[in-house]
């Protein structure tokens, strides 16, 4: 039984690609990662969706769910998230129907609002123009569930007939679906919808207390979820030693610094590559204040860290999120430092 004394695992993945990897390679690594945190028996495992990034290869986190269920038997599998500006919501819940019928009881949709790129790329993916469809998101987040529910939609047009539309033909469940976001906004709406809710913590964003109590504050109660529910995520590097926990750290804090300051994305350097030329000036500025959120350290250091985050926010569940570097000598289709960090992390963190 966990509690927020000793909160339960789970693992966001960005299918970070370095440097000298392919897609391949870093999707071959992901899916080994999957494969271990169902092993050591984390909670669940979600996808985060990306675009034309050159050190992120989740695009389509209902394909990668679809490869990782078919390499793990008990872990929820899940989206961390659809960006649902990007997609109809018919699309959308045909895709986590299908899924939820290759792996029943396992699947969660979460949904966020933002497009999770440019305006070039919402207008590619939708046609839609370059301005997002996120002020829709309440009404397509209403219409996924109906459309995936083994009753289905039935959508009323001006002349008095209806139309029946179901995901998929002869559901007996449903994805479990939640809203992401770093606003009032989603917490507001989830509340209202009465859907767990995720803050998404691992981005640095401020404003997690008063979301956080927001959602519970105004949360009205759903046939499905009675109570409130919810985790966070926390970007998290853990190693034998302190020195390579904060190595490992290195190539994702750069991303991140690199993205506050408006510099150039590049492919995840490896942690040589980036021990070779530190930051400077305002990159290295950047760069300690995301470093001042994250959990690094031995096993024995962030454990204690990450058990004091989960019962000072309430909630029984923490999702790892670290897309660690790796040093030149590693393998390009193995997840060293990744699988590492969940390995020390779960004898940390089960072990009372």
């Amino acid at each position: 039984m966990t509690d927020t004394a000793n909160p339960a695992l789970s693992v966001l993945d960005l299918v970070p690609v370095r440097t000298g990897q392919s897609s391949a390679h870093a999707v071959a690594s992901s899916m080994a990662l999957a494969q271990r945190a169902d092993e050591l028996e984390y909670r669940r495992y979600w996808f985060a969706e990306h675009h034309n990034m050159a050190a992120v290869a989740s695009t389509t986190p209902p394909v990668l769910i679809s490869a990782a269920a078919s390499r793990t038997s008990r872990i929820r599998l899940g989206s961390g998230g659809v960006m649902l500006p990007n997609h109809a919501p018919l699309i959308v819940a045909e895709q986590f129907a299908a899924l939820e019928a290759i792996a029943p009881g396992r699947i969660d949709l979460g949904l966020g609002r933002a497009p999770g790129s440019d305006p070039v790329i919402t207008q590619l993916l939708r046609r839609s123009g370059t301005t997002s469809e996120a002020q829709e998101f309440p009404q397509n987040v209403q219409e996924i569930m109906e459309i995936m529910s083994p009753d289905g939609a039935s959508f009323s047009f001006s002349n008095g007939g209806t139309y029946e539309a179901r995901a998929t033909p002869a559901a007996t469940a449903s994805p479990e679906v939640w809203l992401l976001g770093s606003s009032d906004f989603s917490a507001r709406l989830a509340a209202q919808l009465g859907l767990p809710y995720v803050f998404a913590n691992h981005f640095g964003a401020p404003g997690l207390e008063q979301a956080m109590t927001l959602y519970r504050e105004t949360y009205q109660p759903s046939e499905r979820h009675p109570q409130p529910q919810s985790f966070l995520t926390a970007n998290v590097s853990v190693a034998p030693t302190e020195e390579e926990a904060h190595q490992r750290a290195l190539p994702m804090l750069r991303q991140f610094a690199r993205m506050r300051t408006n510099a150039p994305m590049r492919p995840l350097e490896t942690i040589e590559e980036v021990l070779a030329s530190p930051s400077e000036g305002a990159e290295a500025q950047a760069l300690e204040q995301v470093r001042s959120s994250w959990f690094i350290g031995t096993p024995e250091q962030v454990a204690p860290r990450l058990r004091e985050f989960a019962a000072a926010s309430g909630v029984e569940e923490i999702m790892v999120s670290g897309s660690l570097g790796a040093y030149e000598s590693e393998p390009l289709d193995e997840p060293t430092g990744n699988a590492q960090t969940l390995q020390l992390l779960a004898e940390a963190m089960f072990t009372v």
